[in-house]
């Protein structure tokens, strides 16, 4: 049963979203200076430090914790339906990461939709990887990761560098994944009254947005529809109660088919992302942690890498 401070969050967090982005007539920089202002002042947990970075004209940063337990990173991709979203708004969840991996994450300001259509996210997510293999950095390992659309834009990114031939990541996170941008997950309909903040409308209109003319069944689009054949081992979590629970559910047993080495929790009565809701909600702690326990578990870390915030 979830605790009384998750319900209570995620009430609010839900009242705030519907009336956020379900506007349609709202353009795509009203959403996301809306979004900005609901989340981008959260506090950073004590000792993180942010580094601004530019990586050939994608801006990025550093987000580090206050002990880098070891020579790995990740590169961590944010959500928002690929149109809202940013280094400012996913910073307090990147910093709860760090401090529970020990290991410093590059937040990448990818290109958003619809000023920037597919493949911009993409091109981004891969040149931000280049960058660190190019500069030295997560010589202990690099685990690629993000939420929601960029849970999405993890798994492409993933499908993008095995089809090139280029060397992958130690592992994949992703975190209530968009995978399937034609909206045909049963959950869609059958979520669509328990889910407080992700709705099929406001999915439509961003997949809209970030596609043009793009076929949505572009592996790179949604990756539900790629070969996931020789992926490297994925940890995927999904809340119970999404709308997009059967995007990460799907990704997951495709993979596991095709052999690759998947852990996908399904968390009961979870909704969308509730590892963003802070250090004062279990649910949200306990899901951080337990992506920083499978990142050090993976790495071959100690098991001091799992740094108390």
């Amino acid at each position: 049963m979830a605790s009384e401070m998750f319900t209570v969050v995620a009430d609010l967090i839900g009242q705030t979203m519907a009336t956020t982005l379900d506007e349609a007539a709202l353009p795509a920089t009203e959403l996301r200076a809306r979004m900005e202002s609901m989340v981008g002042t959260l506090p950073l947990l004590d000792g993180t430090t942010v580094e601004t970075v530019d990586i050939d004209g994608v801006p990025a940063e550093w987000v580090r914790p206050a002990v880098v337990a070891a020579d790995a990173c990740i590169l961590y991709l944010h959500g928002g339906g690929y149109v809202i979203g940013s280094c400012n708004t996913h910073r307090p969840l990147a910093s709860h990461l760090a401090a529970r991996s020990g290991l410093p994450l590059l937040v990448v300001d990818y290109r958003l939709g619809p000023e920037h259509r597919y493949p911009a996210a993409v091109g981004d997510a891969l040149a931000a990887y280049a960058w660190l293999r190019a500069h030295g950095f997560g010589r202990g390992g690099i685990v690629v990761a993000g939420d929601s659309a960029g849970g999405g834009l993890t798994l492409a990114t993933l499908l993008a560098l095995r089809d090139r031939g280029l060397p992958l990541p130690a592992l994949g996170v992703a975190i209530s994944p968009w995978t399937d941008l034609t909206l045909s997950g049963d959950s869609m309909a059958s979520m669509a009254d328990r889910d407080p903040m992700v709705k099929r409308e406001g999915l439509q209109r961003m997949a809209n947005w970030y596609l043009g003319d793009a076929d949505p069944r572009d592996p790179l689009v949604s990756p539900l529809f790629g070969d996931p054949t020789g992926l490297p081992p994925l940890l995927i979590h999904v809340g119970e109660v999404e709308t997009l629970r059967d995007d990460a559910v799907r990704f997951a047993e495709r993979a596991t088919a095709a052999g690759v080495d998947v852990t996908l929790e399904v968390w009961p009565e979870m909704i969308h992302v509730w590892h963003a809701f802070g250090a004062a909600v279990p649910e949200s702690e306990a899901a951080v942690t337990r992506v920083a326990e499978f990142v050090a578990a993976r790495l071959g870390l100690s098991a001091p890498a799992v740094m108390e915030a």
